[in-house]
């Protein structure tokens, strides 16, 4: 079965279906190559969706070691590269929320299980992904 429907509107806009849940997403083209940037551009969402995986994967290895990380948060940066026109890095900043504490072993199973996620391994070995993680004891107050 299909995954999704995409329909072109017009004036650099898409709308995307997902074909299971009936769920929409609208994207624009970004202001910097002809949009009006009104909605997510198509390499705003690969960008977002590393993110949005390495969350994913790391809330399955969480539930599996009684590991709390709701609100964790995911900061996305995306870079672009011209010649060609591509995303050459994506920064993606993890903060787990202040007031939570992890040790040392749950920290290396929620950063290995996001660094070894299906998005970060099915990207481009060129595209640059640097990926920092924040935990509230390393904070400055």
């Amino acid at each position: 079965m299909p995954t999704s429907e995409v329909i072109y509107l017009g004036q650099l806009r898409c709308s995307a279906s997902h074909l299971q849940s009936s769920s929409e997403i609208v994207t624009d083209a970004p202001t910097d190559n002809h949009g009006k940037g009104e909605a997510f551009s198509p390499t705003d969402l690969l960008a977002t969706a590393l993110a949005n995986c390495m969350l994913t994967v790391m809330g399955i290895a969480a539930n599996q070691h009684q590991i709390d990380m709701d609100n964790t948060k995911a900061t996305v940066t995306k870079v672009m590269y011209s010649d060609p026109r591509r995303v050459g890095e994506i920064h993606v900043i993890v903060q787990f929320p202040v007031g939570k504490y992890y040790t040392e072993k749950e920290k290396r199973i929620l950063e290995n299980t996001a660094l070894t996620c299906p998005v970060s391994k099915s990207l481009h070995p060129d595209l640059k992904q640097e990926i920092r993680f924040i935990y509230s004891d390393e904070l400055k107050s």
